[in-house]
């Protein structure tokens, strides 16, 4: 009752209801009472800003995905051009030699992440560089087709090598507008506080700062200076709301929560997609694998087969089986209509048609 309310007084009133009014004042006085900062003026200070998506290219494809304060599209369009240089679909779907590549790809755009992401308003991050296909070939190089390298190997005199309930959906409609969304409140119900009043939850997507350059994040994640925390600043994140284009129009429609697996979680979908031509359905169920340069090991779901397991294992890198990866809800544009794919890591998830 109380979230309808407010839900009621922002669609009534527009942004002005929710950052100065009786909801402000409610969420401000809920962070004092427990033990926080927020006053009025920071909300009623806040402005939303509108930013122009990055746009990449891969095989053919044109990508479209979140700039800066998220790393998301950022490193999504690194690690395609990256792997872009590897013959893919001759390696095989679900291949051990498939995996390692991308795993291997995922280390490089990691560590840069670490290094250089933050909020772009506040630091540089060179972005041009980061997803230009000269930098990609540059890592792609480095690449050994039969071995891991080590985390400390990609970049070892680094000053950052010291859960999630976010949530995403896709909207296509019967125009050819498309909308991928992702919102974040970082942990499973943020802080687990709601403003008294306004049934609205409070989120602690703060610890997506870099306390300190090399000390993980609650993900794992690790940031230097470029991410510190600091006045105005907006912290990284991960989202990556991605549409994929073919002359122009949309042909893939995806995203994901999951933390730090998002990026790799939108990355998969992709390439099964397009290098290894599965149906959307079949491309989001595919088992998924996650290496974020540190800690240096490959997070791989259950449902990867045992012998690919021991086949990365004999290329050196380091495996553990962990929790199914993300919800990644997407919708494929074909000569035959939509296709939506509600991904069944999700309790209750479900594609809808109207």
């Amino acid at each position: 009752q109380d979230l309808a309310a407010s839900l009621e007084a922002i669609a009534r009133d527009g942004a002005r209801a929710f950052y100065d009014g009786p909801i402000a004042q409610k969420i401000s006085a809920a962070v004092r009472a427990a033990g926080g900062v927020m006053t009025l003026a920071d909300l009623k200070g806040y402005r939303a800003i509108e930013r122009a998506p990055l746009r990449g290219s891969y095989r053919g494809y044109q990508i479209i995905s979140m700039p800066p304060p998220s790393s998301g599209g950022t490193h999504l369009i690194e690690m395609l051009n990256i792997i872009e240089g590897f013959p893919l679909r001759a390696l095989g779907f679900g291949a051990p030699q498939a995996l390692h590549v991308m795993i291997e790809a995922m280390k490089l755009a990691y560590a840069d992440r670490a290094e250089f992401l933050g909020d772009s308003d506040a630091v540089e991050v060179p972005l041009a560089r980061l997803i230009s296909k000269s930098h990609a070939a540059k890592l792609r190089a480095e690449i050994d087709p039969k071995h891991a390298r080590a985390a400390r190997e990609v970049r070892p005199n680094s000053a950052a090598a010291g859960g999630g309930n976010t949530t995403h959906y896709s909207i296509v409609d019967r125009f050819g507008n498309a909308v991928a969304n992702t919102y974040s409140l970082n942990f499973n119900y943020g802080l687990g506080l709601v403003a008294d009043g306004t049934g609205i939850l409070l989120n602690n997507t703060l610890d997506d700062f870099a306390a300190k350059p090399g000390a993980p994040n609650a993900f794992g994640l690790v940031g230097a200076a470029a991410n510190a925390p600091g006045p105005d600043k907006r912290p990284l994140s991960s989202m990556s709301p991605t549409i994929v284009l073919k002359a122009g129009k949309p042909v893939i429609v995806t995203g994901a929560p999951g933390g730090s697996r998002i990026i790799t979680a939108v990355l998969q979908i992709i390439v099964n997609v397009i290098d290894f031509k599965k149906p959307i359905a079949e491309a989001v169920a595919a088992p998924r694998v996650h290496h974020q340069w540190l800690p240096d090991f490959v997070l791989v779901e259950p449902t990867l087969p045992a012998e690919t397991v021991r086949a990365l294992e004999a290329r050196g890198h380091s495996v553990r089986v962990g929790p199914p990866s993300g919800s990644a809800h997407s919708i494929a544009v074909t000569p035959q209509g939509l296709i939506g794919a509600a991904d069944t890591r999700a309790r209750g998830a479900k594609a809808e048609g109207y």
